[in-house]
């Protein structure tokens, strides 16, 4: 059985996703754990369509590499925030609801 042809009769039991949906758990796998039934739907839209996969592998080597930007910037001793600036941030952000 090919990709499609599998991708077909996923649709008919209503268990794919939209690349639109794909794109957002893919996202937010970045933030949280996936429920079981959101990680089976996302790998069946993986295994299936090839522009997703790739998104998810580009959000992957992000991720990777603002990491090892972070890891960079906490290990460079020549740049510092001014304890003032550090103080109006960590206020800032507090009061702040994401």
């Amino acid at each position: 059985m090919s990709r499609d042809q599998l991708g077909s009769r996923i649709k008919k039991v209503g268990f794919m996703l939209t690349c639109k949906e794909a794109s957002k758990l893919v996202s937010q796998s970045l933030d949280r754990p996936l429920t079981l039934s959101d990680r089976i739907k996302l790998r069946f839209h993986l295994f299936i369509c090839d522009a997703c996969k790739r998104f998810n592998a580009q959000m992957f080597q992000l991720r990777a590499a603002l990491n090892s930007l972070v890891k960079y910037a906490e290990s460079d001793t020549t740049v510092t925030l001014p304890l003032e600036a550090r103080v109006r941030i960590t206020k800032t952000l507090e009061s702040k609801h994401y």
